[in-house]
């Protein structure tokens, strides 16, 4: 319920996070006008899922693990979780989920979830925090999901909307097969030097996945406006996702990536997990900047 959010400020923007998930949802100009989804049940109610300890989907929901199957769904169980809060002050709140018997019944792992959202003038830093408590070695993959408003509030059409990479994106795109997996071959890339012109029909198949992306920031708005712009300097791998129809746009850094499709090794074989040594943490930025 949105009575329930974490309302934090600057003098340019304005966030709520929601402590089911420590989920942002909603970001706001000084004008009050919406950055984020509108969050039409008729496409999609997320807003920005939180995404770990895996990204993507397992092949047959399951991973293994030391001779053991363990069931887990799509982009993990953080999003359906309720984080408690260690932090807030007017313009900073940080959120925590640690390991409890629900995740431990499908991630036998010991950890810490620190969210932590932070506003500065014209600029959202989004700082999370995942740290191996236990004494043994941890995978673990994470990523962002945030949904922004697909035109965004400053009157251009929703086809005059772009992204526009901080480098040139040459290659293919890693291609997804229904389901939800990575298929082997590849998509022909819709990128124009850095230059992706946004349309409903990009979407048809699923999301566009860069693996890896070369870029660590983007700009996404349309050209004589205020546009959003995005850092992710922890990510090498990317995903732009919709629902041909709505109106948001998902940026999506990811340190982590679906299985291939047919993968059947165990989880520290999956492309982009990461290992956590015992006591050892990693923290994943991302920036968004409201600009001219």
């Amino acid at each position: 319920m949105a009575d329930n959010w974490i309302r934090i400020a600057s003098d340019e923007l304005g966030a709520a996070i929601n402590p089911f998930g420590a989920e942002l949802s909603s970001l706001t100009d000084a004008e009050g006008r919406e950055l984020m989804t509108d969050a039409d049940p008729a496409f999609w109610t997320g807003r920005a899922p939180l995404l770990f300890p895996i990204v993507g989907r397992l092949m047959d929901d399951a991973y293994r693990l030391d001779g053991k199957t363990y069931a887990l769904p799509q982009h993990g169980f953080a999003r359906k979780q309720d984080f408690v809060l260690v932090e807030q002050s007017a313009d900073r709140v940080v959120l925590r989920l640690v390991d409890n018997d629900a995740t431990r019944a499908v991630y036998p792992f010991a950890f810490t979830l620190d969210a932590a959202f932070s506003l500065s003038d014209a600029t959202l830093s989004m700082d999370i925090k995942v740290t191996n408590t236990g004494d043994a070695d941890m995978p673990a993959s994470f990523g962002f999901h945030p949904a922004f408003a697909w035109p965004l509030p400053y009157g251009a059409a929703k086809e005059e909307h772009q992204i526009v990479f901080a480098d040139q994106e040459p290659g293919e795109l890693a291609a997804i097969v229904k389901g939800g997996w990575m298929d082997a071959e590849g998509w022909e890339s819709p990128v124009d030097g850095r230059v992706l012109e946004l349309y409903d029909e990009l979407f048809e198949r699923d999301a566009l996945v860069w693996n890896p992306v070369r870029s660590q920031s983007l700009r996404y708005g349309a050209l004589g406006g205020p546009q959003l712009v995005c850092d992710f300097p922890d990510t090498p791998a990317l995903g732009l996702w919709m629902k041909p129809g709505a109106s948001y746009l998902c940026i999506e850094p990811w340190h982590g990536i679906a299985d291939p499709y047919g993968f059947e090794g165990e989880i520290w074989d999956k492309p982009l997990m990461q290992r956590f040594a015992p006591g050892e943490a990693k923290t994943f930025t991302m920036r968004v900047t409201l600009a001219d």
